[in-house]
């Protein structure tokens, strides 16, 4: 039995999300470095991230249950599929942190000066297949 990272995250919220389904599934997972990178997110591209170790045996089944997640269509509250205003697509990812906004550039540049954490940005949906940025709701 011997582990392998299978995937890597920035914040612990995913990790669990990701974790919890494989484990539902029957597959053995931990979490290294979860405590480093909730305590100062700093630090996760020093350690590598929170990274999500499987055994190997298990790696073929796991990234069957990951694509089937990547590929299920984010949808509103009435059960509509979210699709791009742009190409219609719905191979979109959620939680895109865009600084494309005066208030991000701004953000940027004063964490730039100040060596601080950028303070601000905006979540939004991103698409995957042409790269076009748009609000949630």
């Amino acid at each position: 039995m011997s582990l392998i990272t299978f995937k890597t995250f920035d914040n612990a919220v995913d990790a669990h999300l990701l974790k919890i389904k494989l484990e539902s599934e029957g597959i053995t997972c931990f979490l290294f470095d979860e405590h480093i990178v909730s305590i100062n997110p700093l630090y996760s591209n020093s350690v590598g991230g929170i990274k999500l170790k499987i055994n190997e045996e298990d790696l073929t089944h796991a990234k069957e249950i990951l694509l089937e997640l990547e590929e299920t269509p984010y949808t509103t509250d009435e059960g509509k599929a979210i699709h791009c205003p742009k190409c219609a697509s719905t191979h979109i990812q959620s939680g895109y942190k865009s600084m494309k906004n005066v208030g991000g550039i701004l953000a940027a540049i004063t964490s730039f000066l100040l060596f601080v954490f950028p303070l601000y940005s905006k979540d939004v949906y991103k698409c995957r297949d042409c790269g076009q940025e748009f609000e949630k709701g």
